[in-house]
C-alpha cells in the first residue's frame, strides 16, 4: 500500500473513535477515505450503525405495558404484515421481511401500533431471525399473559442473496407458538390460514 494508505497498529487503534476506525476499515479494504465520495463516509456510516443498532436502548416491556387495555375480548389479535428490517450478526448484512403476529387477550388488549414498535425494537440490534421471533412472543407473553402468542417472520438474507451460495430467490420462515398457540392445533391452524391469506390488503 502507498503512504496515504497507512495500515495502523492495532494496539494504537485502542481509544480511538469510530469514524477513525471506520475510516482504516476503508483503507484495509483498498479504498482512498479521502477521494470525493468516501470523504465523509465514515460519519454516515457511524449515523446508520447506530440508527441500526439503537433498539439495545429501549424497554420492550414497557413500550408494551405503556399501552395497554382493559377490554373484555377473548379471540384471536392479529397485526400481519409488519415490515422489518434487521442486520445479521454474523456479516452484518440486511435481512428483511414481514412480521406477523397474533395474540388472544385475557383481559387486557395492547394499542395496535405497539406491536410494530415492539418489532423494530428487536430488529434494530445486530440479530438473528430465530432469536426475534421467540423475543417478540416472549415479551407479548411476559407483559400481559395473554391465553397464547404466534408469531411468524418471512424474510430474505442478503448474507445468502449477495454472498455464500448467492440464491436470490429464498426466504427463511420462522415462528414461535406459546400458550394456546402451541397446545391447539385449530388456534394454530386459524392463524396460520389468516396470515396466508392476502386478501385484506390488496396482495
Amino acid at each position: 500500500m502507498s503512504g496515504t494508505k497507512r495500515i495502523m497498529d492495532p494496539i494504537s487503534l485502542t481509544g480511538a473513535s469510530m469514524e477513525e476506525l471506520l475510516r482504516e476499515m476503508l483503507i484495509r479494504l483498498g479504498e482512498d477515505p479521502d477521494r470525493d465520495g468516501l470523504a465523509g463516509t465514515p460519519e454516515r456510516m457511524k449515523r446508520s450503525l447506530k440508527f441500526l443498532t439503537k433498539g439495545h436502548e429501549d424497554d420492550p416491556h414497557k413500550i408494551l405495558r405503556g399501552a395497554l387495555f382493559d377490554v373484555n375480548y377473548d379471540q384471536m389479535v392479529i397485526v400481519k404484515d409488519i415490515e422489518m428490517f434487521s442486520l445479521c450478526e454474523h456479516h452484518l448484512l440486511p435481512f428483511f421481511g414481514k412480521v406477523h403476529v397474533a395474540y388472544i387477550p385475557n383481559g387486557k388488549v395492547i394499542g395496535l401500533s405497539k406491536l410494530p414498535r415492539l418489532v423494530d425494537v428487536f430488529a434494530r440490534r445486530l440479530q438473528v431471525q430465530e432469536r426475534i421471533t421467540t423475543q417478540i412472543a416472549e415479551t407479548i407473553q411476559e407483559s400481559i399473559a395473554p391465553q397464547g402468542v404466534g408469531v411468524v417472520i418471512e424474510a430474505r438474507h442478503l448474507c445468502m442473496m449477495m454472498r455464500g451460495v448467492e440464491k436470490q430467490h429464498s426466504a427463511t420462515v420462522t415462528s414461535a407458538m406459546l400458550g394456546s398457540f402451541r397446545k391447539d392445533k385449530e388456534t394454530r391452524n386459524e392463524f396460520l390460514s389468516l396470515i396466508r391469506d392476502r386478501g385484506t390488503n390488496g396482495h
